[in-house]
């Protein structure tokens, strides 16, 4: 039975250019009836598809028709059902944030890369560390903080310094961003079951929005983050590029 592709892409030009030439030659089921979703543009895009499919069965496999593309497979237009037929998959739990804001509303959102504290205003942000319920620190005076997943670990929180997670290891990176004080704390590694809580301090005077996967929360007075096993978002990579190569040869760069 022929393998049902649906393509989506961003609105950018070569993106859409993609999609009407494979569209064309390999046709495009429905989305709800696919059985695999192939993703045309960059990163920012594959986590959009991957946030907008996660009711779906289908994995979803990108082809970098953006700029950075690490979570991209190479863009062609030939052999593509023999690629995803051979192509390795990669599960990925994401994280889940509930952010309470200055005025008592609390917004939830799933974050595949990272949910991050920034600080909104020329005050630097303090926040207050607990992590499963335990204080662990009582004041860090920072332009920000997040946490991040294996598969995000090479985003934000890389340029941030943060350490770069294999896919596998079970843990989540928690990284300062611009720490002031303690003066170049970085961060710490956590178990993946770990329940992170950052309360802002002084909210009023050093206002902080919070953004999971660059979906924003304004005035934000306390966020909660933990990983969430009950969704699993499901990626396709060409043989020998999986995530897992991809995050170890990061390192290496």
């Amino acid at each position: 039975m022929p393998l049902k592709i649906a393509f989506a892409a961003s609105r950018a030009p070569v993106a859409q250019t993609a999609r009407a030439a494979l569209v064309g030659r390999y046709g495009n089921a429905p989305l709800e009836s696919a059985d695999i979703i192939v993703a045309l543009g960059g990163d920012g895009f594959m986590l959009q598809t991957l946030h907008d499919t996660r009711e779906l069965s289908a994995p979803v496999y990108g082809m970098n028709r953006g700029t950075i593309g690490f979570l991209m497979n190479e863009y062609s237009e030939s052999a593509l059902v023999e690629r995803l037929e051979a192509a390795e998959e990669a599960e990925v739990n994401p994280l889940t944030m509930r952010a309470t804001g200055v005025d008592g509303t609390t917004h939830d959102a799933l974050a595949i890369n990272e949910v991050s504290l920034l600080r909104a205003s020329a005050q630097a942000a303090k926040l207050r560390i607990t992590v499963d319920g335990r204080l662990r620190m009582e004041e860090l005076v920072c332009d920000g903080a997040l946490v991040a997943t294996p598969a995000g670990s090479t985003a934000y929180n890389y340029s941030a310094h943060g350490p770069v997670l294999p896919i596998g290891s079970d843990v989540l990176a928690l990284t300062a961003v611009a720490a002031f004080r303690p003066r170049r704390w970085r961060g710490a590694l956590l178990p993946k079951t770990a329940t992170v809580r950052f309360d802002v301090l002084e909210p009023e005077k050093r206002p902080v929005m919070a953004e999971a996967d660059s979906r924003s929360v304004m005035n934000v007075t306390s966020v909660v983050i933990r990983s969430e096993p009950s969704v699993v978002h499901r990626i396709l990579f060409d043989p020998g590029h999986g995530l897992e190569e991809r995050l170890i040869s990061e390192q290496f760069s």
